[in-house]
């Protein structure tokens, strides 16, 4: 009983540090955007009398709202095309009897592992000949690819879980492996579909280095906007504090909101073979 006690104690301090650890830089984030540009420096927990004129000033000096839209756009069409594709060749390694799928899904998650700075030259070489710089459907077709590999990664599990029998009743009844796909399967897996979707539509918002090469004029994602607040070597703190605020809560809303379909995804994918 003292055993358990202790144990409960020793998990909870460490989840606090965790949580304290983690949240803290966010919580002087969100801080210093309420606060006057000569308090930003103060060693003040709060801001003396808070302010919007940070929020203010973070969409009037750039055009945050055309930011926002853009990584809405880019993230949203990649999460959505990625899924699809990768939930067909989930199911198809998950469901045909070949030789080498271990290595295949090796495969797979090694690519995403690649650190984009390895391969952005060729990539960025192939989308100027497609003529895709500069546009929305260059950068989706670029995150939905690395989408992809964590699509097909995560939601292989959740197929190999569902029962062939089902299927092979379906098929007795007269329905194609793609009415299978669509009308038996899918429903079932929809919970991991579904929590694949927000790991992936954050992987694509948080994108970079991509969006930085590829539409250095024309498109810019959130990401690449926060550097626009910088100008003549001045880096107007309150705004871009506000701004990344504003980048930061909807994501931070989102995981929130369905931590208990995220977690409950990714435990179920995860314990079923």
């Amino acid at each position: 009983m003292i055993e358990r006690k202790i144990d409960r104690v020793i998990f909870y301090a460490f989840s606090a540090f965790f949580i304290v650890l983690i949240g803290f830089p966010f919580f002087w984030q969100l801080s210093n955007s309420f606060k006057l540009e000569r308090e930003i420096f103060d060693i003040k927990w709060l801001p003396d009398v808070p302010t919007l004129a940070n929020y203010a000033a973070a969409f009037s000096r750039q055009p945050l709202f055309a930011f926002l839209m853009n990584s809405l756009i880019i993230a949203g069409f990649a999460t959505l095309f990625a899924l699809l594709f990768g939930s067909m060749t989930a199911y198809a390694i998950a469901r045909t009897d070949i030789r080498g799928k271990k290595p295949l899904l090796l495969l797979i998650l090694s690519i995403s592992l690649l650190p984009p700075i390895v391969i952005i030259s060729p990539i960025y070489n192939i989308m100027r000949s497609l003529n895709l710089l500069n546009s929305h459907g260059g950068l989706i077709i670029v995150n939905m690819l690395f989408c992809i590999t964590l699509s097909v990664w995560f939601l292989t599990p959740y197929f190999n879980s569902v029962p062939t029998e089902l299927e092979d009743s379906a098929s007795i009844d007269g329905a194609s492996p793609f009415q299978c796909y669509t009308t038996i399967i899918m429903p079932i897996v929809a919970p991991g579909v579904f929590t694949v979707g927000i790991l992936a539509f954050i992987q694509a918002w948080n994108e970079y280095l991509f969006a930085l090469v590829m539409n250095p004029i024309r498109v810019k994602t959130v990401t690449v906007g926060l550097k626009l607040y910088e100008a003549d070597n001045y880096i107007p703190w309150g705004p871009l504090m506000a701004a990344s605020v504003v980048i930061i809560v909807p994501l931070i809303a989102v995981v929130m909101f369905l931590q208990r379909q995220i977690i409950g995804g990714i435990m179920s994918g995860g314990l079923k073979e």
